[in-house]
């Protein structure tokens, strides 16, 4: 009996102890978190005379300059080496779109005391290579699809930073380069060499699903027959006095409703009050 008694007394501990582990843990697990997103970027900020300059901004302008250090070179290539006039057209957007953002890029960086690299990065350096290695039409497809997709990428960062920016030189910097992105983009696609299959494929691999999904349509219908509009009834031949007969009719009909409402409501001879201009 006593053994009984120290093994529900043990188990109550224990679920004690549980229970306030539970409620003790989620405390103990935040506490050294640091915090919101707010204040991530908070922290990340810092004042400038233009407005404050956050981590994606700084992001931002780094990201800009490196599309203009292997983009610019790919565009030059393309001019020298495509094959077909719209490939070559992409080119010379590439040359003179990036060559005035290089230039902007610059400017933004010096005035908010940024340093800027010089160099591609290794993935960026990897695609001129390839571009390098191709020739004629598999030439024209990597241009195309290569450079298309990483101006997709670099497009929704711009987007991002338009949105959310605080400081008015990378707001101004956002402008030219969602400008320029675009149109590059466009001259890209009009080569009619991107493959829009493999870019919804490489985006979906890339990003979270939705919260809410849309569910696709039903596909076509029949059109509804359109409406039938119902004839009147044929009038009956007008009775003596000029009136139809449905009037008559009508008229007889109500009459005797007033008469049972008489009769049942009034067995004692007190009349309703009818309404104004209605003669009982």
């Amino acid at each position: 009996m006593r053994t009984r008694f120290v093994n529900g007394t043990g188990l109550i501990v224990a679920g004690l102890v549980t229970t306030l582990a539970a409620l003790v843990f989620p405390v103990w697990s935040y506490a050294d978190r640091s915090g919101t997103g707010v204040d991530l970027l908070d922290e990340g900020t810092v004042p400038t005379g233009f407005g404050p300059l956050s981590a994606l901004d700084r992001e931002f302008v780094t990201k800009v300059r490196l599309a203009g250090l292997w983009e610019l070179p790919a565009g030059q290539q393309a001019e020298a080496r495509g094959t077909g006039r719209a490939v070559r057209t992409a080119g010379e957007h590439l040359v003179e779109g990036h060559a005035f953002l290089d230039a902007r890029v610059r400017e933004v960086a010096a005035r908010l005391g940024l340093e800027l690299p010089d160099q591609p990065d290794s993935r960026q350096r990897h695609w001129l290579s390839e571009l390098s290695a191709a020739h004629g039409d598999d030439y024209e497809r990597k241009f195309a699809n290569i450079l298309r997709r990483a101006h997709g990428k670099v497009f929704s960062l711009v987007a991002q930073v338009r949105a959310t920016t605080r400081n008015s030189l990378v707001r101004d910097l956002a402008d030219d380069a969602n400008r320029t992105v675009l149109d590059h983009i466009k001259v890209l696609e009009s080569t009619g060499l991107v493959d829009f299959d493999a870019l919804a494929r490489d985006a979906a691999g890339a990003s979270t699903p939705p919260e809410t999904r849309s569910p696709a349509p039903p596909g076509p219908v029949a059109s509804p027959a359109p409406p039938t509009p119902l004839s009147p009834p044929p009038l009956l031949p007008a009775a003596p006095g000029g009136l139809p007969a449905q009037a008559l009719t009508r008229q007889g009909e109500a009459r005797k409703t007033e008469r049972h409402i008489r009769t049942t409501l009034c067995p004692y001879g007190e009349q309703p009050v009818a309404p104004p201009g209605q003669v009982t």
